[in-house]
């Protein structure tokens, strides 16, 4: 890429306005509440930053003052919305699964989201220039932004950009799971019972309705959804009847069956041991994902203390800048910026020094937790933010982050006030708030770097970046809470909701790590033999990938890939690799075509399937309201099998047809 911002440093352009902010707010919590209803679901989140520009683009176009920096200001506090989505999901919902909290707390959560978001924007601004202007790492998210941007600015003012198939699909998805949830004409799944007596076999299959599962596949791409496709085998196709192999009677004690002989048996009570198993295998995953998070920071050791030594060595060239620089030079004052860090830890502290009231050194504890939070704050955003400029924010290990807050914090806090009561009750509570605010911190870190990399080279004023930076976190803050309460209440986060018709739920497979963590830790009660088996399971999966490497395959094993497969519902992995066999065949048919048509075709199926995730997840959102405090949602027809199976096609095909051009 050169290094000649698209508008020139001493061409000056109005960058916002009262419309933009107004834009900027609405569309921050649009691609919030969907990438929170997406990463509860699938433990994965999709960059909101095209979406966001996308749609920004589509709206500014009627107005013929606007200008592609106005476009990127939009987009950057909506990604700041879904990065703080992110570090939110993965560790808030543990509390409430662990019972530390009897349901989502406002204000907790908003002091948690706020003050991760505001130190992760903080402690990331002097690697600006280290790392976008000297170093000039790659930030792939953030090219591909300023690339559709600059697109943007040098077509006709009413190109539409293909936005209309973003809003198309949106429109499908968003009726789709109407008709799917909302008036129950279509089935949300199909399932099959296998079972062979004769054999002892037990296993089952499933098969997930969802547009927004299809369109994160077709996002992720083969690769990466073949590994999850393999964790669901093994969860579910393997996992299942060799459990059943070996603990039957333990399982048939569990669920009081045991007066009954196998051919007593119903359907019903072989589909409750069928899940009841696959719950119990779940713990294979946490397993392999601990391993796989671990050894994510592992591989990037020298980058680790490449970051951490560049934050140190800005941090302390910072203050020496000229105050007489270039518009695209001047970050916030820094100065003012370190005001924050007090003021954030004000609320933190009065909110976690009456948990260590009945220790005996409540002030020392409190001020050492207040220590571990700035200093894994300030490392794991260095790390975030450097790694996102390496491998890209979707990559970004912060799940290995969140599990290294987790492990080092717990074991310092449990090693220093005991196995009391008192800590086994409020131990996890206090691992899990520095945990939350740590991620939070690192989820914005790599997201804010994403975005100063667009503008870098749109030729963006870095210090108005930043404030929409914030004012993307403070908005995202300020409505999660609200959004975790809705679909808690009812689709259940975690576990099924108390008046779930189903017992299907969202996920939530990196809040139950961070659950049975803390849990294991402090009160030493985990089932540790599953747990045990997936961190075996991990091991062998890095050494296959490193015999792949040494062989020169061409196809790479993320373990924690494979370990969110474990853990997912097996329903879920199927319609995503649907989605990637999609984009696979697209791409084989677009293979002898120009280049010009296969990037345009490229950038449309982005827009296709950012549009299914937005539609289903926000109709999604609109249906927890409505069955909450308006009416309960109805039970799916007689047919609704095969409707489902038929719509689903349907929307399969249109994604296909319209992505090939």
């Amino acid at each position: 890429m050169t290094t000649e911002p698209l508008i020139k440093s001493t061409t000056k352009l109005a960058e916002f306005n009262i419309r933009i902010i107004g834009l900027a707010l609405i569309i921050t919590v649009i691609l919030t509440a969907a990438n929170a209803y997406i990463g509860l679901l699938v433990g994965m989140t999709v960059s909101a930053s095209i979406p966001a520009a996308a749609i920004s683009m589509a709206i500014l176009r009627w107005y013929k003052n606007s200008n592609v920096l106005q476009n990127n200001m939009i987009q950057t506090s909506a990604s700041a919305g879904e990065a703080l989505a992110a570090g939110v999901i993965f560790t808030v919902p543990a509390l409430v699964i662990m019972q530390a909290w009897p349901s989502y707390q406002y204000l907790p959560i908003v002091l948690i989201a706020i003050s991760g978001g505001i130190l992760g924007v903080i402690f990331t601004i002097p690697l600006r220039h280290a790392l976008i202007v000297d170093k000039k790492l790659t930030y792939p998210e953030g090219v591909a932004t300023a690339q559709l941007l600059t697109v943007g600015h040098n077509l006709d003012k009413h190109s539409s950009l293909g936005v209309r198939h973003l809003f198309q699909a949106a429109g499908i998805s968003a009726i789709f799971k109407l008709l799917e949830s909302g008036f129950g004409m279509i089935s949300t799944s199909i399932s099959k019972l296998i079972l062979v007596p004769s054999l002892n076999l037990l296993t089952s299959f499933h098969m997930q309705f969802s547009p927004a599962l299809l369109g994160i596949g077709y996002i992720l791409n083969i690769k990466i959804v073949s590994l999850v496709f393999i964790g669901g085998l093994i969860g579910t196709l393997i996992g299942i009847p060799t459990n059943w192999l070996l603990n039957q009677e333990q399982h048939i004690l569990s669920l009081n069956l045991a007066e009954l002989s196998v051919n007593q048996l119903t359907a019903e009570n072989w589909q409750s041991l069928a899940d009841t198993i696959w719950h119990d295998n779940r713990r294979i995953g946490i397993g392999a994902m601990l391993v796989g998070g671990i050894w994510s920071l592992l591989l990037i050791a020298k980058p680790i203390y490449v970051s951490i030594k560049t934050n140190f060595s800005s941090f302390k060239d910072f203050h020496q800048m000229s105050s007489d620089i270039n518009r695209t030079e001047q970050d916030l004052p820094f100065k003012y910026l370190l005001i924050l860090v007090p003021m954030i830890l004000i609320p933190l502290i009065y909110s976690i020094y009456p948990l260590f009231s009945q220790s005996l050194y409540p002030a020392f504890y409190t001020g050492l937790w207040c220590f571990l939070l700035i200093f894994f704050a300030f490392i794991f955003a260095s790390v975030a933010g450097y790694m996102a400029g390496i491998v890209g924010s979707s990559n970004n290990p912060i799940s290995g982050v969140t599990i290294a807050t987790v492990l080092i914090s717990s074991l310092i806090i449990f090693y220093l006030i005991g196995e009391s009561e008192w800590a086994k009750q409020l131990g996890p509570l206090i691992v899990m708030f520095l945990a939350a605010v740590t991620c939070s911190a690192a989820a914005i870190a790599g997201d804010n770097l994403q975005d100063l990399k667009c503008g870098h080279l749109l030729g963006a004023t870095p210090w108005k970046q930043q404030a929409f930076q914030i004012l993307g976190v403070v908005t995202a803050a300020l409505v999660l809470p609200l959004i975790l309460m809705l679909l808690d209440q009812s689709y259940g986060i975690g576990r099924p909701a108390e008046n779930s018709n189903n017992g299907t739920f969202l996920a939530a497979p990196q809040a139950n790590l961070m659950k049975e963590l803390t849990q294991s830790i402090f009160n030493q009660s985990a089932n540790w033999l599953l747990i045990q088996l997936g961190m075996l399971l991990g091991a062998v999966l890095i050494l296959v990938d490193f015999v792949f490497v040494k062989l020169k395959i061409n196809y790479r094993i993320h373990v924690l890939a494979v370990a969110i497969g474990i853990y997912l519902p097996f329903g879920l992995t199927i319609t995503m690799l649907f989605g990637a066999l999609i984009k696979l065949w697209v791409e084989h048919k677009l293979k002898h075509k120009s280049p010009e048509f296969k990037t345009s075709c490229e950038h449309n199926g982005l827009l296709l399937a950012s549009g299914f995730i937005t539609g289903e997840a926000l109709m999604g959102v609109l249906l927890a309201f409505i069955a909450g405090f308006v009416v309960s949602l109805p039970e799916p027809i007689e047919f609704a099998h095969y409707t489902g199976l038929l719509s689903f096609s349907i929307v399969g095909l249109y994604l296909y047809k319209r992505a090939k051009g």
